[in-house]
C-alpha cells in the first residue's frame, strides 16, 4: 500500500516552505535563528537541493506556526469531499524511512486531520514541539504493531489498538522497537 510515494511532493516541499516563510513575513536568517537549523540548508531545501527529513521539516514549520499535516495539506490538490487511497499524497522521511500518508480531503474547514503512518523496525523520529496559540492536540491510535511514544515526561509502551492523546507543545519522540514495521493513525486537531 505505500511503496508508490507521490514524486509531486518530494518536489513541491521546498517551494512550499518558501511561500510559508514568505507569507508569514520571516527572512531565512530569522527562520534560522528561530528553528536552530542553518540558513545555507534552508537554503538548498527551498531550492529543492536537499530533502528534509521528518523532524528537520518539523523544526523549520514550528516557527512558522504550522504542523506537518498542515504543510502537506495546504500544498495538496482542491478541495474535494472524497479522497480516493490512489490521490493520497505520500512521503517517505528520507533518514528514517518513515511514512506518511495524507488521508483527510483537503480544503474543508474541519478542525482535524486524519494522516495514515507507517515507521520502520527499529526506526525513531524525535519531533519538536509546536508552539502555537492555541496549543495543537492529536490521537495517536496504533493499528499495527508495536510503539514507545515519550511526551511530556511520559513513556508508553503501545500495542495495537491502543490509543494515546498528546499535546504538541512538548517534544515527542515516536520510536518502533519491534522487528516488524508499525503502523499508526494520527488524527490532529488543527488551530
Amino acid at each position: 500500500m505505500m511503496e508508490i510515494l507521490n514524486d509531486d511532493i518530494e518536489k513541491n516541499i521546498g517551494q512550499s516552505l518558501k511561500a510559508l516563510r514568505l507569507q508569514r513575513g520571516m527572512t531565512l536568517d530569522q527562520l534560522a535563528t528561530a528553528s536552530g537549523v542553518s540558513r545555507a540548508m534552508i537554503s538548498k531545501i527551498e531550492r529543492g537541493e536537499a530533502s528534509p527529513t521528518a523532524v528537520l521539516l518539523a523544526r523549520l514549520l514550528g516557527p512558522l506556526k504550522e504542523t506537518l499535516s498542515g504543510f502537506f495539506a495546504a500544498a495538496s490538490e482542491a478541495p474535494s469531499p472524497l479522497r480516493r487511497l490512489a490521490e493520497q499524497p505520500v512521503w517517505r522521511d528520507p533518514e528514517t524511512g518513515y511514512v506518511r500518508r495524507a488521508v483527510s480531503p483537503p480544503g474543508f474547514a474541519i478542525a482535524t486531520d486524519l494522516v495514515d503512518v507507517t515507521l520502520p523496525a527499529g526506526a525513531r523520529a524525535a519531533m519538536p514541539p509546536v508552539i502555537s496559540e492555541p496549543a495543537q492536540d492529536q490521537y495517536v491510535w496504533l493499528l499495527d504493531g508495536r510503539l514507545v511514544m515519550k511526551c511530556d515526561g511520559a513513556r508508553h509502551e503501545m500495542q495495537a489498538g491502543d490509543c494515546l492523546y498528546m499535546t504538541l507543545a512538548q517534544g515527542t519522540v515516536f520510536e518502533n522497537p519491534g522487528s516488524e514495521p508499525c503502523r499508526y493513525a494520527v488524527i490532529l486537531r488543527k488551530n
